[in-house]
């Protein structure tokens, strides 16, 4: 398997990428890595970790790199010769299998979608985010790579986070849930009341409608929703998580007494660090493109890189892009085939024709 890294993405590029590329050499030795970057920026650091010239490394340049201060766009419109788009054109030309970026997340997937494309019948790629939870973890599709949705992007979701979820929990079976203000097939917007009634023709395990409350309670396996409710969700997570702990730091350090009792939890505090280390998750995966997407978080460390080409690796194992064209097909779900649907049932809702009037 052939693995693109972009070198340049992520807050401490490029020396923490090519420190876990070298970790990654060394324990996954029938791979190769092709490492795309601006060369001349590159060469101390390959110099240093003995990389240089190395047999199972292809070194491609990259001019520049699209910051994360700058729109999406600039990966296929003002920087063509970014370290992003050299690696989705890379993919593209099938000269990799797989790409691994700490970079800026709207880049990769602006590059990735349109240069590499989408599996055959998927309309949109979609950002799965693996998220502990009180039984364990579940999985957050879409966490951002899509703000604006349709109801049959939903039902694409669906049946992604599926295959996705059979890969990372081992089960056959997963449960899927539909992010909504209300367990009741009848609450919620537009969106998610059309998506709700497509989800549920599906042969798959969905167990309805799921609220905010209940999520962290194991509600789901795979949690449903838009890019633009998942990323605001998400990012409200860590943030949540930063000010737990800020607030525990407070409450410990009030008084010696406290004090002397957090050092004796200290274990505990390190195992609940633990559960939602990213770093050992490595990255995101973009699911829908043809071809493997891992993003990093741009504050990835040399492990995190590592662990962002295991991923890659286990996801090509698994074969998973396969298993969702395999399984969008057998359920009919091919994007127009959904987009027929959705105008029948919003044909066959009571009022619709006082809606068409109105739109007039």
């Amino acid at each position: 398997m052939k693995i693109a890294v972009d070198a340049m993405g992520g807050d401490y590029a490029p020396a923490v990428v090519i420190e876990g590329i070298t970790t990654a050499l060394y324990d996954f030795p029938e791979h190769e890595l092709v490492i795309v970057g601006h060369l001349a920026k590159l060469a101390y650091h390959l110099e240093k970790y003995g990389l240089s010239g190395h047999p199972r490394i292809r070194l491609v340049h990259a001019e520049s790199v699209v910051e994360m201060s700058e729109p999406s766009t600039n990966a296929l419109r003002g920087k063509k010769d970014s370290s992003i788009t050299i690696c989705a054109k890379l993919m593209k030309d099938r000269e990799v299998d797989a790409i691994v970026s700490a970079g800026h997340t709207g880049a990769a997937v602006a590059a990735t979608k349109v240069l590499v494309r989408t599996l055959p019948g998927i309309d949109r790629p979609a950002l799965a985010a693996n998220i502990p939870s009180q039984t364990g973890r579940f999985i957050l599709m879409d966490a951002g790579a899509n703000p604006d949705c349709e109801g049959a992007n939903l039902v694409q979701f669906a049946l992604m986070g599926e295959i996705y979820a059979q890969y990372l929990f081992k089960s056959e079976r997963p449960s899927i849930g539909l992010i909504s203000v209300g367990g009741e097939d009848i609450k919620g917007n537009d969106l998610t009341k059309g998506a709700f009634k497509m989800i549920s023709r599906l042969p798959i395990n969905f167990v309805g409608n799921v609220e905010g409350d209940t999520i962290f309670e194991g509600a789901a396996d795979v949690m449903i929703c838009d890019g633009f409710n998942g990323n605001v969700f998400l990012k409200c997570c860590e943030g949540m998580a930063k000010a737990t702990m800020f607030w525990l730091k407070n409450a410990f350090s009030r008084n010696p007494l406290r004090m002397t009792g957090a050092m004796l939890a200290k274990n505990a505090f390190r195992e609940l660090k633990t559960i939602g280390d990213a770093e050992e998750l490595g990255g995101v995966p973009l699911l829908g493109v043809n071809g493997i997407c891992i993003i990093g978080h741009g504050s990835s460390s040399p492990r995190a890189v590592r662990n962002a080409i295991r991923v890659a690796i286990d996801m090509g194992k698994f074969g998973l892009n396969e298993k969702i064209a395999r399984r969008i097909n057998e359920t009919g779900c091919q994007f127009a085939e959904l987009k027929r649907q959705v105008a029948e049932i919003v044909g066959s809702h009571p009022n619709a024709d006082s809606k068409a009037k109105e739109s007039r």
